[in-house]
This record gives structure tokens, C-alpha cells and sequence, in this order.
């Protein structure tokens, strides 16, 4: 069987379960298996199959010890919920295309893996007639808390995905202040006797640094085992749980390619994808690794242009100035998910990532050697849009297609006319987020004075397009807050603690 091991090391090797199960390895890298591509895709046999079809196909390559039975459940489950039967449809925007992510329940592209999520990890419990040790059958019977820090809409898709399953807590940290109106008002009305979220006074990076830092806390582990019986877990794509059900949407897309003959097979996509933390994108590149043919992928920042500076000059440096901007999910300057990708393209020296992210931790930068990053713009390239780049590219979006985008889908349709591309290749742009989601945003890109009422903005914006607000949205307009706490970042393992004594206490009294 397939195995995972921590991009830092390859001492400790876990089951594609045990891997979800636990979320970051022990040595604070992220679990990545050697066998990726080993086992390729079937492309030519994906058009007319339905998305579940497909990422049956895809996932079981991914998660080699989950069985048929088990995939089949998880996919049903996550996506009967989603408001279009292909799950992400593809639209065409006269020579290019957008694939549209936004169409589940909480209208963000997180919902694709944050729906299955939950799902893999009821599957991770060890059942009392499987168990072939104490220690196994002690695992299976304990809680999991899953710790999420969210730049916005990460959020409130891991709520509504773990709210109320058995034996699971979720506590989710945004930054206060920081995420737009709509996505705070979706995380502090969740409803849900597991939930928790909290405002942090800082912003992502910073809690997204004091999450990775809990998780590698060995006293704060020992104390939540002997009083709570809890395991700490990850909802972020710093779990391979989160990350693999995003590889379905690129084989999807070009399932739709060719099922409507707009490209032959064997023939290259581009696909360009707004993107903070690199784990949208690094899906792509677990595509191309599983043989979809993917040409190049491209890297569409905001001003927090981290990534861009990093793919133009091998250098990755923190250390610069933090920008709140109109695209908040990607206002983020330490990336997760690179190190992943870095593992791949130095083929798995994990001496190096170790050093690299030692350095990263150490002073905030690290700089790849020069033959790994020849490798990764082979098949990485990169953009990067101001504000008034991102408010242009909502505003001729919609003037040459009649089409709304959402402030960090235009970061990736900017992208669009500053790179290259593959020669001949279609050219495809994720569509992250519903417009929906920051209409005010929306509205005052598009020239229209935006109304006081961000509820107000979204009727504003459905009179104008002619497509209403969803409803889960609009619904919002009303609701009572039931989470209005705000903690310093340093007081987050004390939160920690307490939801999750919080959390066993109603376990058991529910029990």
C-alpha cells in the first residue's frame, strides 16, 4: 500500500487515513506521498462521466487504503448539495473559459473538499472489531478538535462541513477585521453545538503561525489526551484530506473540454488560479502528475505578491509589508502549501525542505537553489494585480462578457493578458468565490455607488446582472451572532483548551 511520510523526513510512514486523520506530521511538514504519478489517470475515458464519476477515478488513486465503497459515500455525500449538476461547471468567456467553484453550499471553491472532508475523516476511526491493538482501538474512541485559521472563506466551508458530526469539535480563527462583511457574518451565525470561532487581533499569517505552532505543542497534545480524550486535526490544506478533492475540478474541466470537442485529447490546458496559500493551485499540479495534460499553471496574486516575487527570483521573503486588500482569502504571505510543491520538484530531499523551512522560520526567508527552481518554471507562471488592476479586470470582465467576477477570481482573469500561456492551449480561470461574497467590492469596481447595506449591495448587484444573490447569502441579513469572542494570538492555545473541554463535556453529557 501507498504510504505518506512528512515532507521533512521519511522516519515515520501513515496510511492515507492515519495521514487525514492527524493532519500536519509531527515534525511540523506535510504529509506527501512518494507514489504520486505512479498510477496514472484514464483521461481519455473521462468525458460524458459525471463529476462523482470522475473524482471516484481521481480520489481513488489518491487515497489508495479508502476502499470503492467508502469514496463512493464520501463523494455522494459531499456533493449532493451543490446547486449545479456538474458540481463546477465550465463557461466559456469568448476565447478563454472560467470554471466555476462557487456553486456549493457556502458559495466559495473551499466547499469542493470541505464537504468530502468530514466525510474522509468519519472513515479514519478505527471500529471496535478492526482494531489489532489496544493503542488502535484507543485512537478510534477518541474526539477529534479540528483547528482551522481561515483569511475568509476557509472558514465558515470547514463549519458547515463538521457542524454536529459525532465525536468531532471544529474552532475556527479568522483575523479581526479582515475578512469581508458577508464572510464574517457566515462564520459567527454557524450553527452547530461542535462549533467555535473566534477573532484574532492579527492577521492570517499570524494565526495560521500560532495554529502550526499548537499543533507541534507535544505538552498541549499530552494534556488534551489525558482531560479531554481529543485529538488535534487540521481543516486547512496543510491536510492531504483537503488538498486531494481539489484535483478533480482540473480533470473535470477538461473532461468538459473534450466532451464538447473544444480541444482533442492529449492536447495542453493552461490554467490560471487566484491563489494565497498554493493549495488551489498545487492541485493542478497533482493533475499533471496523475497525467491529465495540463499546460502551464499560473500563480495570480493580489498586492500581497509574495508568490509572484518567489517564482521571478527563487527567493521567498516574508519580511515585507501586509496588505488588507479587496481580495482578503488571498492576503497572505506564508504559503503552506509550497512546501509540497518544493518537496516534488527537489525530488523529495527532505534535508533541504527541512532547512529550508527552518530558515523560513528563523528569519523569514529562504532562497531555492537554482536547478529546482529552473524545474518549477518549466510548469509554474506567475501574476500579480494592484487594487486598481483588480477593480479594471472586474469592470472589463463584465463590459466584453456580461460576466460578474469576484475581486480574487480578477486577479487570476488580470493574469489573463500579462503571461504568455502555452502555445494553442486553452486557457481556463478559476473562479474561486461567488461576486456575491463581497458585493460592495463588486459594485464599486463596476462604477455603481455601492448602498450602506452589504445586503443592500447584493440586491444592487442582482438588479444589475440579472442573476440573484444565493439564497444562503442574502439569508444572512438578520441573523443574531452567536460568536462574538476576540483573543490575542498568544491566547489561542488557552481557547484551544477550553473548547475542548468545552466540547467533551457536551460529548459526554450528549453520551
Amino acid at each position: 500500500m501507498e504510504l505518506f511520510h512528512s515532507t521533512r523526513s521519511t522516519d515515520i510512514q501513515v496510511t492515507a487515513k492515519q495521514a487525514i486523520r492527524q493532519g500536519i506530521a509531527d515534525d511540523g511538514g506535510l504529509f506527501v506521498s512518494d507514489s504520486l504519478g505512479e498510477r496514472t489517470l484514464d483521461v481519455e475515458s473521462l468525458p460524458g462521466k459525471s463529476y462523482q464519476e470522475i473524482a471516484l477515478e481521481v480520489l481513488r488513486l489518491l487515497l489508495p487504503d479508502f476502499s470503492d465503497e467508502e469514496l463512493r459515500e464520501c463523494i455522494e455525500g459531499a456533493y449532493s448539495s451543490f446547486k449545479d449538476e456538474d458540481v463546477t461547471p465550465l463557461k466559456s468567456l469568448g476565447m478563454n473559459y472560467v470554471l466555476e467553484l462557487f456553486h456549493g453550499p457556502t458559495s466559495a471553491f473551499k466547499d469542493v473538499a470541505l464537504q468530502a472532508l468530514p466525510r474522509f475523516m468519519a472513515h479514519t476511526h478505527v471500529k471496535e472489531g478492526e482494531a489489532q491493538s489496544q493503542e488502535e482501538l484507543a485512537e478510534g474512541k477518541e474526539r477529534v478538535l479540528i483547528l482551522t485559521a481561515t483569511s475568509g472563506d476557509t472558514g465558515k466551508a470547514a463549519l458547515d462541513g463538521f457542524a454536529d458530526v459525532d465525536s468531532t469539535g471544529i474552532v475556527v480563527f479568522y483575523p479581526a477585521g479582515q475578512v469581508s462583511e458577508v464572510q464574517r457574518m457566515q462564520m459567527i451565525t454557524q450553527s452547530g453545538q461542535n462549533v467555535g470561532v473566534v477573532a484574532v487581533h492579527g492577521n492570517f499569517d499570524d494565526a495560521q503561525s500560532k495554529v502550526k505552532a499548537i499543533f507541534g505543542d507535544a505538552q498541549l497534545a499530552a494534556d488534551l489526551e489525558e482531560n479531554a480524550h481529543t485529538r488535534l486535526s487540521s481543516a486547512n490544506s496543510i491536510n492531504v484530506g483537503r488538498l486531494v478533492p481539489q484535483v478533480v475540478y482540473y480533470c473535470a474541466a477538461y473532461a468538459q473540454l473534450l466532451f464538447t470537442q473544444e480541444i482533442n485529447f492529449g492536447d495542453e490546458v493552461d490554467f490560471l488560479v487566484p491563489t494565497g496559500n498554493f493549495g488551489d493551485i498545487l492541485a493542478g499540479y497533482y493533475a499533471k502528475r496523475l497525467g491529465l495534460p495540463v499546460g502551464k499553471l499560473v500563480v495570480a496574486s493580489d498586492k500581497n505578491n509574495v508568490l509572484y516575487d518567489f517564482l521571478t527570483t527563487g527567493v521567498y521573503d516574508r519580511n515585507r509589508e501586509f496588505f488588507t486588500t479587496i481580495s482578503p482569502s488571498m492576503d497572505i504571505l506564508i504559503s503552506s502549501n509550497l512546501e509540497r510543491m518544493l518537496y516534488y520538484f527537489s525530488d523529495g530531499d527532505t534535508e533541504l525542505i527541512s532547512r529550508l523551512m527552518n530558515d523560513l522560520a528563523q528569519t523569514g526567508r529562504y532562497e531555492v537553489p537554482s536547478g529546482v527552481m529552473r524545474k518549477i518554471r518549466e510548469v509554474f507562471d506567475c501574476a500579480w494585480a494592484d487594487e486598481d488592476q483588480v477593480r479594471a479586470a472586474i469592470r472589463d470582465c463584465w463590459d466584453e462578457n456580461g460576466y460578474v467576477i469576484d475581486p480574487h477570481t480578477a486577479c487570476a482573469y488580470h493574469a489573463l493578458s500579462v503571461t504568455e500561456g502555452t502555445p494553442t492551449a486553452p486557457r481556463v480561470v478559476l473562479s474561486t468565490a461567488s461576486p456575491y461574497k463581497f458585493p460592495r467590492a463588486v459594485l464599486s469596481a463596476l462604477g455603481v455607488e455601492a448602498p450602506e447595506s452589504d445586503f443592500a449591495c447584493m440586491d444592487a448587484l442582482a438588479d444589475l446582472s440579472g442573476v440573484p444573490a444565493p439564497t444562503a447569502l442574502r439569508s444572512l441579513e438578520g441573523q443574531i451572532p452567536r460568536f462574538t469572542d476576540e483573543i490575542d494570538v498568544e491566547d489561542m492555545p488557552a481557547y484551544v483548551r477550553t473548547m475542548a473541554a468545552k466540547f467533551a463535556g457536551a460529548s459526554g453529557a450528549a453520551a
